[in-house]
């Protein structure tokens, strides 16, 4: 009897070293511990921990404008239009003040009211365009169908940056089970009343201020019958060599509040975003897996900074602060979001979107089926959880657009097998006088930034190079733009040269 009982003391305890094993490695990979060996690698010794940038206190200052009260406000009188359907925008039998042409007038009037609060800041724009009949047995389009999508557009001050665009959007339009039977009660409360909350709402506290570089607010319609909406927006965009440095796409952010559920996670925020560019070729895509690059995407950049940005503005009581979780993929299984028009014209987007979905409230018919409420209604929106979304949406657009833009021919030199790292890069176009640069890295295996270093870069005509004793085959760099007050580009990573 004495040796079971001592076996079992045996594998308690060694539990118990396994446990304390590990806590002493997850410390080391932190670099918290310098006598470990894993705090002796080279990527920890060299540089300093990425540490969150100090908060601009003018954004700060908006930011603390953002207000739950207009946000349920907003998402209140989009319901009352009873339908959005995209196609009730063909009806000639609605009721005066229903549909989705309503819904889009009363959408730009709100962002001319906004303009004229600004002295006339935004300019207003629709972009309405008649979407053809599809083809196939899975169409959603039935009958030609005018789509109308509607923006605001803050013109950057800085005539040399004003051409770089950051662009926030949620789509207007709503469905019920059909997708094709207007006169059904469609509210889309959260699906997507509530992404057009956060556009609205930014427009409304950033008009009050100036940025260097163009923001533009946006509510599209056709996201439901196949994102026609934000397609044409951003075919227009290309088309008209709209400089997009980033699209933060809201898509059910109404932190779902279905009684009983108790997974619902009101303090984290998914963001997704594709790992390689959905207009990457075959080589590219090639290229990309070999260098390790198949989560740097420029759209996996901006998820990153939208981490970075959630940490410099995440003062004050948690109940105020969200945190946005990087979901490594391109959106939920089955599923799309506008941001994926933008991705198939070459632009980096993002989609936000809840922790946990409830589709007993998502494209259902309104009713009540054996005790259970179907359908988009306003009573399972949390209005304080959309305005946190809001404020990180808005904090993210207002730090790029005030950081410098991002370095452009990022390269790191292959020349020579060492285990020193040597960079390169020029200055992003329009770059003002006074803009600093950093690189960052991160271990391979690491799902954000660790550390960086703004030592040693030297400038050699308009070209930066910098030597990092820091492994290229162990760790990804990266290389961002910062100004004065530490506000960042989105990263860059370098690609190798001979």
């Amino acid at each position: 009897m004495g040796q079971p009982r001592l076996r079992g003391n045996w594998r308690r305890a060694s539990s118990v070293v396994f446990g304390l094993l590990l806590a002493v490695e997850g410390a080391a990979w932190a670099g918290a511990l310098p006598g470990h060996a894993a705090a002796r690698r080279d990527l920890y010794v060299a540089g300093e921990p990425l540490r969150a940038a100090p908060a601009d206190p003018q954004i700060a200052h908006v930011l603390g404008q953002i207000s739950a009260a207009r946000i349920r406000h907003t998402i209140t009188k989009l319901v009352s239009f009873y339908t959005r359907s995209t196609h009730s925008s063909m009806a000639t039998d609605l009721p005066k003040g229903e549909g989705v042409t309503a819904a889009a007038a009363w959408i730009e009037s709100q962002f001319k009211a906004y303009s004229s609060a600004c002295g006339g800041c935004l300019e207003v724009k629709t972009d309405t365009f008649v979407q053809p009949v599809e083809s196939g047995p899975y169409s959603r389009i039935k009958i030609p169908t005018k789509i109308t999508n509607v923006y605001a557009v803050l013109k950057g001050t800085d005539p040399a940056q004003a051409k770089r665009v950051l662009l926030v959007t949620g789509h207007y339009d709503s469905r019920d089970s059909s997708d094709a039977d207007y006169t059904k009660a469609a509210p889309g409360a959260n699906d997507d009343a509530s992404g057009v909350a956060v556009s609205l709402e930014s427009a409304r506290v950033l008009s009050k201020l100036k940025f260097p570089a163009t923001l533009v607010f946006v509510a599209v319609a056709g996201e439901e019958q196949g994102l026609y909406g934000s397609a044409h927006l951003a075919k227009l965009a290309k088309s008209e060599g709209w400089q997009i440095e980033g699209v933060l796409n809201n898509d059910i952010v109404g932190g779902n509040t279905t009684p009983g559920d108790r997974l619902q996670d009101k303090r984290v925020v998914r963001v997704f975003s594709e790992g390689v560019p959905a207009t990457a070729t075959p080589m590219e895509i090639k290229r990309l897996l070999m260098l390790g690059y198949d989560s740097d995407s420029p759209s996996r950049e901006l998820a990153r900074a939208v981490t970075e940005v959630a940490q410099t503005y995440d003062a004050g009581p948690r109940a105020t602060a969200l945190e946005p979780v990087m979901e490594f993929r391109l959106d939920r299984f089955l599923r799309g979001g506008d941001h994926y028009s933008f991705n198939r014209q070459g632009f980096s987007a993002v989609r936000f979107t809840e922790w946990r979905e409830d589709f007993h409230h998502q494209h259902q018919d309104v009713r009540v089926e054996n005790g259970v409420q179907y359908g988009d209604l306003l009573k399972y929106v949390d209005f304080h959880y959309v305005a946190r979304v809001a404020r990180l949406n808005a904090a993210t657009l207002a730090t790029l657009g005030m950081a410098p833009p991002a370095p452009e021919k990022v390269e790191v030199v292959v020349s020579e097998l060492d285990n020193n790292s040597t960079l390169r890069w020029m200055p992003g176009e329009g770059a003002p006088a006074g803009t600093r640069y950093q690189v960052v890295w991160r271990a391979t295996a690491a799902p954000n930034w660790e550390r960086y270093t703004a030592s040693g870069i030297h400038k050699d005509g308009p070209q930066y190079t910098v030597t990092v004793p820091v492994s290229k085959d162990n760790v990804i760099f990266g290389v961002r733009a910062v100004d004065a007050l530490g506000q960042a580009s989105v990263a860059v990573v370098p690609m190798p040269v001979r």
